[in-house]
């Protein structure tokens, strides 16, 4: 009732009284507004229209608060796992570098291994050629040698066979078969 009074009192002292003729009269149209104006303020203040505009108004600044808090809550969640993401790369970069270390180093001690095994193999056939000219060299010394012995025995056979008459022959073939008779038995 405060409320209505205030405020008949400052529309009372409002410019409206500068119409013409009485201002409460119903062929005032200024007083006709003024009266339905008051009359939709009374209506809304019956109904509770501006406490349940501010329940709402509340209800949204508080759906509006939680959305804000929810947004907080995913950003800081967001900013952990792009942390959590971001150390993991970080590992990932240090452990592939280890990787890229230790293939090198294991590219080397195969590298090193690799020339070792070619110089081993290099000796191998050196001495296996060495060995090869020494048997050809053996061989060649032995075939020269067979063949000087069977040279030598063609020419002793020529010179016997030149020196020799069937005495002599007979000789040596009887001195042949003691020397055989003595040896076996």
């Amino acid at each position: 009732m405060k409320h209505l009074t205030a405020a008949l009192f400052a529309v009372m002292a409002s410019p409206a009284f500068a119409a013409s003729g009485p201002f409460v009269s119903l062929r005032n149209t200024n007083f006709i507004v003024l009266l339905a104006f008051l009359l939709f303020i009374g209506i809304l203040f019956y109904f509770k229209v501006p406490s349940k505009i501010g329940e709402i108004l509340d209800g949204r600044s508080a759906a509006i608060k939680s959305e804000l808090d929810e947004a907080k809550a995913l950003r800081e969640e967001a900013q952990s796992l792009l942390a959590s993401y971001e150390r993991k790369q970080k590992e990932v970069q240090e452990q592939a570098n280890r990787i890229v270390e230790a293939a090198k180093e294991e590219a080397s001690l195969a590298a090193t291994a690799a020339k070792a095994d070619i110089a081993a193999s290099i000796t191998r056939r050196l001495a296996a050629a060495e060995e090869q000219i020494a048997s050809a060299q053996a061989g060649a010394i032995k075939a020269v040698k067979d063949q000087a012995v069977v040279v030598a025995v063609g020419a002793a056979k020529d010179v016997i066979a030149a020196q020799m008459d069937v005495k002599g022959a007979n000789q040596l073939i009887a001195d042949a078969i003691a020397t055989v008779e003595a040896k076996l038995h």
